[in-house]
């Protein structure tokens, strides 16, 4: 339940030494606009692990906000390491824990390290393939055609490739 989170997480908090205010808590809001506008007071957005964030990774990133994750063995420790990379910032993806700190207090407390990320989040986001939503359709509809083809023409299915 949602009390016993937010307690769990002051109670963790208090023993690492952060101070309960620092912990906020939003309600939730079905508003799309709102959801994602409250990545604006964030500087730096810490993933989860061993189960990595999905569409919050996706969030943080298309609202301009540096993502640090620790990539694990599973599928779901590694989501968010592939938006990552598919964004060309192979950098904030680490394989230990020592180094998910450096990352993370590296960004939080150096706004040069801070804005050179969110410089290069910027132009991948603009001009690279992960938020391309008119490029993923068009191959994805090129996938479906290529697959009714070999349907059709009564060929077992094999790999398809629909090119960039």
């Amino acid at each position: 339940d949602r009390e016993q989170t937010m307690t769990n997480l002051r109670t963790e908090a208090a023993a690492a030494g952060v101070t309960a205010g620092r912990l906020i808590f939003a309600p939730r809001t079905p508003d799309l606009a709102d959801h994602l506008a409250r990545y604006s007071v964030a500087d730096v957005a810490l993933d989860t692990f061993p189960y990595n964030s999905h569409t919050t990774a996706n969030d943080a990133l298309w609202m301009n906000v540096p993502l640090v994750t620790l990539a694990g063995q599973t599928c779901a420790a590694r989501i968010a390491g592939g938006i990552l990379n598919a964004l060309g910032l192979p950098d904030l993806v680490v394989d230990s824990v020592a180094a998910y700190r450096d990352v993370a207090v590296k960004l939080a407390t150096n706004p040069n390290a801070r804005a050179e990320i969110k410089r290069r989040l910027t132009a991948a986001r603009e001009t690279g393939p992960h938020f391309d939503t008119a490029r993923f359709t068009r191959n994805l509809e090129t996938a479906y055609r290529k697959a009714w083809d070999v349907h059709a023409a009564g060929r077992s299915p094999h790999h398809i490739d629909v090119g960039g």
